[in-house]
């Protein structure tokens, strides 16, 4: 007996030996059928669906193929329009005639793009902040958010009269900001020709006229990454998470350098774990002083009632 993939209650549809509209469309042999006594309407039916098979809805998302998904980090979002010169929608080449004509045709659309100063700002600014997130090793969401700011601020008329570079890094480290991503400005600098001054104005620019709202800087979310470039082990990381959560308990994290906390708290873990980590070392792959991380350490172990550690 085949499988009856999908049953519609089709209005439009009747039957026409027992005037039923109990229809049933069996995609397995190509047919409507009545549900009701069985005649067949219509059979060889034309499947519009996929030719995959999808079990869950994400399936079904992630496997529907309708072109790239709209994105604000492409300047005009993923919807410009692409003429091919060489050949034509059955995959003949053109003759010599067509394809000059073609070849200017896509010139001129190509320009057209560009036509409006907003567009030019935007394909700079989208291919600034692509090269700066790649350098950065930032994920596509954080470069969408900072392409959201971006535009937000173009919108406002912000960019007018500053560099699109400076603004764009300015984007991207509010972005940073936003999603709790441990980047600093003097990397944004590091990897920017624009200097750490610039940003930090544009920056504090794009707070004040936009309203931005930023949270709460979290020590414990720079844990892994000072980790990884000390090669600490993960019940290092661990214990000094927890460290920093005991810490936050007892109200002393406020008004501290998150990067500051981390790094104590790791250090501190490493003394505990026996893994010969010194506070230079520590101090190099944070980006924080040593009198920092000792100040910290120093505060944190007599909070904590680690009054034994060396």
């Amino acid at each position: 007996m085949t499988k009856v993939v999908s049953a519609l209650t089709r209005g439009e549809l009747v039957c026409s030996e027992c005037g039923s509209n109990n229809i049933v469309q069996d995609d397995g042999l190509g047919e409507i059928i009545c549900g009701s006594c069985g005649l067949v309407l219509s059979e060889s039916i034309i499947n519009k669906g996929p030719e995959w098979s999808a079990f869950t809805p994400s399936e079904t998302e992630s496997r529907s193929r309708v072109g790239l998904p709209t994105s604000f980090s492409i300047h005009d979002k993923g919807l410009s329009t692409m003429i091919r010169v060489d050949r034509d929608a059955y995959g003949r080449r053109l003759p010599p005639k067509t394809r000059h004509k073609m070849f200017r045709l896509r010139r001129w659309q190509e320009l057209s793009m560009f036509y409006a100063s907003v567009d030019s700002n935007l394909a700079q600014a989208m291919t600034e902040l692509d090269g700066l997130s790649d350098r950065l090793h930032l994920p596509s969401t954080i470069q969408e958010t900072a392409a959201v700011i971006y535009r937000k601020a173009l919108k406002k008329g912000l960019v007018r009269g500053r560099a699109i570079s400076s603004m764009a890094a300015a984007s991207l480290y509010a972005a940073c900001r936003l999603t709790q991503t441990p980047r600093t400005l003097g990397e944004l600098a590091r990897n920017s020709p624009i200097d750490k001054k610039v940003i930090a104005r544009c920056y504090r620019l794009l707070l004040r006229e936009l309203d931005l709202r930023m949270p709460v800087p979290k020590a414990k979310l720079r844990v892994p990454r000072i980790a990884s470039k000390l090669d600490v082990g993960e019940k290092t990381q661990r214990r000094a998470v927890e460290i920093l959560r005991e810490a936050k308990r007892l109200k002393v994290t406020s008004g501290k350098s998150p990067m500051g906390l981390a790094a104590a708290a790791l250090y501190i873990a490493c003394l505990e774990n026996g893994e010969t980590r010194t506070q230079k070392m520590i101090a190099a792959a944070s980006g924080v002083t040593e009198v920092t991380i000792r100040n910290l350490y120093t505060e944190l172990k007599e909070v904590l009632g680690l009054g034994r550690m060396r």
